[in-house]
């Protein structure tokens, strides 16, 4: 009886501070999450500059030679909906390469989809620019706007011709 006994409260124990254990996430990245995920997220500082949503196509005509080296211009990919929301990137491309990705829509309605994204988008943004290609990396724990993200990248990519 006293081994039933050790047993149950060794269990108990063990759920109770598996349940109880709190990630560095929730605690760290509150404050961050409220200051860098209010406008859209880019690889020149967080925000965009004016009038670049208007220029959508204004690459095309540059990029459809048969060359992918001389594409340039700016890109908007598709909007990808998401479970949470809908994600779309837009890419500057000069002479083939992708010098600049913005997110210009994704997830933020609430504080989870905030803090989720203000941590996921620049590690996607440079892992863009770092492969110069969609074939990059989920981020974990922010899946859904991974996937997004890498739907509507792949979208900017064939607008570019890249």
């Amino acid at each position: 009886m006293k081994k039933i006994v050790l047993w149950f409260m060794s269990t108990l124990t063990v759920l109770v501070l598996l349940f109880g254990y709190h990630t560095s996430l929730s605690s760290t990245n509150t404050a961050s999450a409220d200051s860098s995920a209010v406008g859209p997220v880019g690889s020149s500082g967080g925000t965009t500059t004016g009038g670049s949503g208007s220029s959508t196509d204004s690459g095309s005509s540059a990029g459809s030679g048969t060359s992918s080296t001389s594409s340039s211009g700016t890109y908007t990919g598709a909007s990808a909906s998401t479970r949470w929301g809908p994600v779309q990137v837009e890419i500057t491309v000069a002479n083939g390469t992708i010098t600049d990705v913005t997110v210009v829509d994704y997830p933020n309605g609430n504080g989870k989809d905030q803090q989720i994204n203000a941590r996921a988008l620049p590690v996607l943004v440079q892992e863009t620019l770092d492969a110069q290609s969609a074939g990059i990396d989920m981020v974990s724990g922010a899946t859904v706007t991974s996937d997004g993200y890498v739907e509507s990248l792949q979208s900017a990519l064939d607008k570019a011709g890249l």
